[in-house]
């Protein structure tokens, strides 16, 4: 396939698996090989633009496990239906009808934030002590935030 061939930063291979994922996951209406193939092309494309971005060869396999970590949540509940999935800083946002889904989120190792109303997943590094005080719209304002599907879906990408 080659999806990747022409991205030079972890941005664009980012945003080339996520359009991919839309295409040709299986919950919507792709198929499992061609998702496959997919995903060791990405594997391949993060850690080659991750290690040339001038990081330590520490600093680049967190990045590339990080990556991996993220996709493999998000692949998990993309085909969900009346919910939004949304990237915040670190953290991956649900939001939406998510009653109805909360056992396959739960499964997928998101965690709910009651006082937000919504559930999210980070990696442990990301851990947050501080007893989550902001909003997420104030979360969203200081982060930047990036919809991947969902009703609002327009892959926009904010950095303050």
């Amino acid at each position: 396939m080659k999806c990747f061939n022409e991205c030079k930063t972890v941005d664009e291979v980012k945003a080339t698996y996520k359009k991919l994922a839309k295409e040709f996951h299986p919950d919507l209406g792709g198929d499992t090989a061609t998702m496959q193939e997919i995903n060791k092309e990405y594997a391949f494309a993060s850690a080659k633009a991750i290690k040339g971005g001038n990081l330590s060869e520490e600093e680049a396999e967190n990045e590339i496990r990080f990556s991996e970590e993220y996709r493999q949540a998000i692949e998990k509940i993309i085909h969900l239906q009346g919910i939004t999935i949304e990237i915040v800083g670190y953290w991956i946002w649900v939001t939406g009808n998510t009653f109805a889904v909360k056992a396959i989120l739960k499964e997928a190792g998101f965690l709910f934030a009651s006082k937000k109303l919504a559930w999210y997943f980070r990696t442990g590094e990301y851990k947050v002590n501080k007893g989550g005080k902001k909003s997420l719209d104030e979360i969203r304002s200081k982060y930047g935030s990036e919809v991947i599907n969902g009703s609002k879906a327009s892959n926009r990408y904010i950095k303050s």
